[in-house]
């Protein structure tokens, strides 16, 4: 392996990290679409991509089918006594509601992407239900905590007044676990870049530092650097020190 493969070796490993988290993220939100739908009824007009919308479509079409196929299999196995579930409102209900909801706010995007100088940011999740401004709490909190804690909180005790189904429920409550994976994984994308800015800054000063030949092996090693030898001339340090510099920034800029 040549020194340039060594060099790039790291910055391929993030691009790989930021390309999986780019992955879970979709992944999440192609499950919480519905939810999120409901729980951020304002979200930007680029929020949901169009593959997004296109696979949310798909998993709201196919899980009701396969709610009904496991219903149908319980009753073709022998001497199990099935029992048909109890609620009002099953995955039936929530793909109606769905492909309700898809035109009202189709066209409410559309009246955005039209007049672009009606939202502020077009990425924008959208504020919460009113419920959540009376609790403390940041932005992410809400995104990470709360929001997921209450479509638990719907999934275990509606069926208990016998509101909802248990396919429903189940899916209400693995929405909520992927909406707070999803919101973690945007969470932690945006402090990474914002980390990573900072590092940048601080690695400026150990830099300047070993140009000057007075940086020591404990501030080497924050920035993964090794010393130079004391006897090598001032102009191979100083365009070492550039080549790390150009580095430093050049994986900054690929990781974001």
């Amino acid at each position: 392996m040549t020194p340039g493969q060594q060099q790039q070796q790291p910055l391929d490993i993030n691009r790989l990290q930021d390309v999986a988290a780019s992955i879970v993220y979709n992944i999440c939100s192609i499950v919480t679409m519905p939810v999120e739908m409901a729980l951020r009824p304002r979200y930007g007009s680029r929020y949901f991509p169009p593959v997004v919308m296109f696979f949310s479509a798909m998993m709201m079409l196919i899980l009701p089918m396969f709610a009904a196929f496991t219903e149908g299999f319980g009753h073709m196995i022998p001497f199990m006594p099935y029992t048909a579930p109890v609620g009002l409102f099953g995955m039936g209900t929530f793909t109606k509601l769905y492909f309700l909801g898809l035109p009202i706010h189709g066209f409410r995007t559309w009246l955005r992407m039209i007049h672009m100088d009606r939202e502020q940011n077009s990425l924008y999740e959208g504020p919460p239900l009113f419920i959540f401004n009376i609790l403390p709490g940041t932005f992410w909190m809400v995104r990470i905590l709360y929001e997921p804690i209450f479509l638990f909180a719907l999934g275990f005790v509606l069926p208990n007044f016998f509101i909802l189904q248990p396919s429903a429920a189940h899916f209400l409550m693995f929405s909520g676990l992927m909406l707070a994976m999803k919101s973690y994984a945007a969470w932690y994308m945006q402090w990474q870049f914002l980390r990573g800015l900072m590092d940048m800054r601080n690695a400026g000063p150990i830099i300047a530092r070993f140009v000057d030949n007075t940086a020591t092996d404990e501030d080497l090693a924050t920035i993964h650097l090794a010393s130079l030898p004391k006897d090598i001339p001032d102009e191979v340090r100083r365009d070492t020190a550039s080549h790390i510099a150009r580095a430093f920034s050049l994986g900054s800029a690929k990781e974001f």
